[in-house]
């Protein structure tokens, strides 16, 4: 056992050996951090429910670091089209809006078919919302009962749920050490992951086969023409694999972190019912209950858009960011970040700025209101990130959250069966993204 135990103290002391070793021979200045264990880094220092609050905790040791960096053509060139795409079919604009405010009414209608009874919005709401991007990029919406459309959610909530997992998290440090293990969740998020590709196949399949070239009816077709045009391109990105990645992408990114911030925004007016009470009478002044809420009446509606900023910004729905990495050596404040070093931008650290914000750590919509009761612009809301990284899909989202936001408001009042006391604001779980904690919601109508 002593030999054993000897040989263990060895190998730990040659591994530290090799690691000081390494960093000395590097040559570069490294930024500064807590002191790393071999094999498993920081890993014990972080905590795997909120890792982003034990990065906060290094800030004040280790200065900060943020970075935008843009890397590889595929990225720019499918970003590009993707951007170009959605613009061209209204993103952000009149004909967008008006697929928003069809959605809206089914939306409605299933909350007035709850009869003021108890229930769960987020079926509600994340059918609402996922029917928006599928019209974008299937060119189709879904009834709210569909069997394969419901189960596709129900697979985007599961696979949501466990990337905001520890398990996760183990996986991204020690992938090969997770897929040893049986039984393992990853194995099952894998094989969820094939239904939404198959699904995705399918639909494809279906576009290929009424393709009109000069009448692209959705984000499908005009990826399919665009790979059409270049098929005699060897280098060209536009190919079924990359079609396959950026439609999951859309479908993913389109259908969870909106329904959940509308959720939210839910959660904390029945939490806070005066400043529901607010949102409902400047509403009712400037729109009324009857006629249809346009994207126009923003600018009329200041403390009802400072609220829907708050919440995103109280809610920091994906506190890490989407990781990022150096493509090359980067000079920064004297040090060196050497190229491939993976890179969290943590939102969390903006939108919880202490010299930005006032009350950093309390719901107040005052942080969007000037003196006058105007809505104010502030540099440090970035819940969609910033620069070339920034969500492609930000406009819509913008759109989704203010139009739905305020036709629930138009038609129903919400409270739950206990009263705000019962609705519990913490997170289930906050690790890759915010997932709430159920709970139950009355929609009693105007």
């Amino acid at each position: 056992m002593e030999i054993f135990s000897s040989l263990v103290l060895v190998l730990v002391l040659a591994v530290l050996i090799l690691v000081t070793w390494q960093k000395a021979a590097s040559g570069l200045s490294l930024p500064p951090g807590p002191q790393a264990l071999p094999l498993i880094g920081n890993l014990l220092m972080i905590d795997k429910h909120a890792p982003f609050k034990s990065f906060m905790k290094f800030c004040p040791s280790y200065a900060s670091v943020g970075l935008a960096i843009s890397n590889g053509e595929r990225w720019r060139q499918l970003r590009r089209f993707t951007l170009t795409t959605l613009r061209n079919f209204g993103m952000g604009r009149k004909r967008m809006e008006q697929w928003t405010l069809q959605e809206s009414r089914h939306m409605l209608k299933s909350f007035e078919e709850t009869k003021s009874a108890p229930v769960n919005p987020a079926p509600f709401l994340i059918r609402t919302v996922s029917n928006v991007i599928c019209s974008l990029v299937f060119g189709q919406r879904f009834e709210y009962e569909d069997k394969m459309f419901l189960h596709l959610l129900q697979i985007i909530s599961n696979i949501q749920r466990y990337a905001s997992s520890p398990s996760a998290q183990l996986f991204n440090f020690f992938p090969w050490l997770m897929e040893l293990l049986p039984g393992s969740q990853h194995t099952l998020v894998l094989s969820e992951m094939d239904e939404i590709r198959d699904f995705i196949m399918s639909k494809i399949k279906e576009h290929e086969q009424d393709l009109d070239f000069t009448d692209p009816k959705d984000f499908i077709d005009c990826f399919l023409i665009k790979l059409k045009q270049e098929k005699d391109d060897p280098d060209t990105e536009f190919h079924k694999n990359n079609l396959m990645g950026t439609v999951v992408n859309l479908f993913f990114a389109g259908t969870e972190t909106t329904s959940t911030t509308i959720n939210y925004s839910l959660m904390l007016l029945i939490k806070y019912p005066h400043i529901q009470e607010q949102m409902q009478k400047e509403i009712d002044r400037v729109i009324g209950r009857d006629r249809i809420p346009t994207m126009e009446d923003r600018k009329s509606l200041p403390f009802t858009d400072a609220v829907i900023h708050e919440v995103q910004r109280y809610l920091d729905i994906v506190p890490l960011n989407i990781p990022h990495y150096a493509t090359h050596d980067i000079s920064f404040r004297g040090y060196v970040i050497p190229k491939g070093t993976g890179i969290i931008p943590l939102l969390h650290s903006v939108l919880r700025d202490e010299e930005q914000w006032e009350k950093p750590w309390t719901f107040n919509p005052e942080h969007f209101l000037d003196a006058s009761g105007n809505f104010k612009k502030s540099p440090a809301f970035l819940p969609f990130s910033a620069g070339k990284r920034s969500c492609v899909g930000e406009s819509l989202a913008r759109m989704e959250l203010f139009l739905f936001i305020v036709s629930l408001l138009q038609k129903f009042s919400f409270s739950c069966p206990n009263g705000p006391e019962d609705i519990d604001l913490s997170p289930e779980l906050s690790s890759f993204a915010i997932l709430l904690r159920p709970y139950q919601l009355i929609a009693s109508p105007r």
